[in-house]
């Protein structure tokens, strides 16, 4: 009896995920959708706000998704966790990256990139190993390069822009 409630236990234990790709998500439309789709791609993560100093950064984000789509997707994480500046629903922001910036690349629902309600996949992201730092994110347009095996290979501050030669030359 105890060889089977350990058997038992073991299959019910859920791993840490290792890569991205094990994260489920929803898109800006509430439509689910796994990260696994991108698998063989490179994926340029950021938490994103419309109303932050950073928000221009969306028009590079758009031209280095168009620029490099054979090597990189972009996705958009909106996230109010920083000076209340992604106060809108999903659908409101969409429009807005619709509108003034022209976004098509991927944007996920609103979530959380840290504190107590923090995504789980920010919760991967902040803590996994890469070369550059860990940690919380301290502000909007935090950017996390994914590699084609779905590890975390580079992160960059907000300061760092989408079509920096770090971020480009890394494609």
């Amino acid at each position: 009896m105890k060889t089977l409630a350990l058997i038992l236990s073991l299959l019910f234990v859920t791993s840490a995920p290792s890569t991205v790709y094990q994260f489920k998500l929803k898109t800006i439309d509430g439509k689910p959708f796994s990260l696994a789709k991108y698998k063989g791609k490179k994926l340029l993560i950021v938490n994103t706000a419309s109303k932050c100093g950073f928000t221009p950064q969306y028009a590079e984000l758009q031209k280095l998704a168009d620029e490099y789509k054979d090597k990189v997707v972009v996705i958009g994480f909106p996230a109010n966790n920083f000076g209340s500046q992604e106060p809108g629903a999903n659908t409101e922001i969409k429009t807005f990256c619709e509108k003034n910036y022209g976004v098509t690349f991927p944007l996920s629902s609103k979530v959380s990139v840290k504190g107590d309600d923090i995504d789980p996949l920010f919760k991967y992201l902040t803590e996994a190993s890469n070369p550059d730092f860990t940690g919380e994110i301290k502000w909007n347009f935090e950017k996390f390069l994914i590699d084609e095996n779905g590890n975390l290979i580079h992160r960059y501050r907000s300061q760092v822009t989408p079509l920096d030669p770090r971020i480009t030359s890394a494609l």
